[in-house]
């Protein structure tokens, strides 16, 4: 396994791109739609959803800042997962979902692969912990959107 310090590239790169993403997303929400525990939580899904997890998920690997620039950024982001009050089994269960995505629709790259994991360990952790404040709550500001590379948080 090459070293992480040793890759060229952005994630967003080794990813594929905005198109390998938006595949991701689809890929993984057909499976949430359809799962008794996480369905309720997508309530109010629509397929807009699928783009702006890409955009999002572009933006974060390093890829264009598209979420910033058109769909407000971290703090919205943030502001999206008020009063949801998911659960750490649904938590749990997201991750399961988005693993069996990220099998199916990205690189055999272990490395790859792992980082994008880690990413979605982190922040479903900080959605599951947002999500049980009441809508309307004042967050404060996050700072900019999070960046997550070959080593992780930047």
């Amino acid at each position: 396994m090459t070293d992480p310090s040793e890759r060229t590239g952005t994630l967003y790169e080794a990813v594929g791109g905005t198109e390998t993403l938006r595949r991701l997303s689809n890929t993984f929400y057909d499976a949430v739609l359809a799962d008794p525990l996480l369905a309720p939580v997508f309530a109010g899904f629509t397929t807009t959803h699928i783009e702006h997890v890409a955009v999002w998920l572009a933006e974060i690997f390093d890829g264009p800042a598209r979420f910033t620039g058109e769909l407000g950024g971290h703090q919205s982001l943030l502001r999206a997962h008020l009063g949801l009050r998911i659960t750490e089994e649904q938590r749990l269960r997201w991750m399961e979902l988005m693993t069996a995505a990220v099998d199916k629709e990205l690189p055999g790259d272990e490395l790859l692969r792992r980082r994008v994991l880690e990413y979605f360990a982190w922040g479903t952790k900080i959605a599951r912990d947002v999500s049980a404040e009441p809508p309307g709550t004042d967050l404060g500001d996050p700072g900019p959107t999070p960046r997550w590379g070959w080593e992780g948080l930047r």
